[in-house]
């Protein structure tokens, strides 16, 4: 089946920034947001609890990984590209041209970049949904788990910590056999999710030593 690919220069750049922004669970009036008053979800049952715990535990045992990546953003935008994870906290986004975007996290710190603009969004590691994904063991304890969704060809776990980026949650999609990583959807603050469905992927692969470097220096002289 053919692929198809919405232009990414006709969303606009408001509709460009809030996708990308959402991918990382920071959408652009998170500020304002948070001051809006959010249903409380509720924790998973026990035995979702530890089902998910297995799924975790044999995904986070995979410390690199990169695949091609299509990204659905929250206005109904379609982009694609290629990701690289490395654990702890490691992960790089390459949009396809036409796209200028890159996103990158070192592992302290998330930055997207748009390389024709030369702007940096910088934003911490721990204040994003990502951190759960990106860690070197995913203790899904403290009723981090939402829910859990058992099915013949698909595991779905929603994960989410309240104190420590607010109403921000991740939904991780497995495939119940492998446990292979499938999807995951990033819901923001503003209640605006971004998919992101990944193929092609490759495990216990190595990277060059800056595949994950950020330019503090340059981010600094754009202040």
């Amino acid at each position: 089946m053919k692929k198809t690919r919405a232009p990414f220069r006709a969303i606009g750049s408001l509709a460009r920034a809030s996708a990308v922004a959402s991918m990382v669970g920071m959408g652009m009036l998170a500020g304002a947001s948070a001051a809006l008053v959010a249903p409380a979800l509720a924790q998973a049952a026990p035995a979702g609890i530890g089902a998910a715990q297995e799924i975790a535990n044999k995904f986070s045992g995979v410390k690199t990984l990169t695949g091609d990546f299509v990204q659905f953003g929250p206005r109904g935008e379609q982009t694609e590209g290629t990701f690289y994870i490395e654990r702890p906290g490691k992960i790089r986004f390459n949009y396809n041209k036409p796209s200028p975007i890159r996103v990158i996290s070192d592992g302290n710190s998330v930055v997207i970049n748009n390389r024709k603009l030369d702007t940096w969004d910088l934003y911490p590691l721990s204040k994003t949904p990502l951190k759960l994904l990106l860690g070197n063991q995913i203790d899904l304890s403290g009723g981090r788990v939402k829910s859990v969704k058992q099915e013949s060809d698909m595991t779905t776990i929603v994960l989410g910590d309240k104190s420590v980026f607010g109403n921000s949650t991740i939904t991780m999609m497995f495939d119940p056999k492998s446990y292979d990583l499938r999807q995951w959807t990033i819901t923001d603050a503003q209640g605006l999710d971004t998919t992101v469905m990944i193929t092609n992927v490759r495990t216990g692969v190595r990277f060059a030593d800056d595949m994950f470097k950020i330019d503090y220096t340059r981010i600094a002289m754009k202040k």
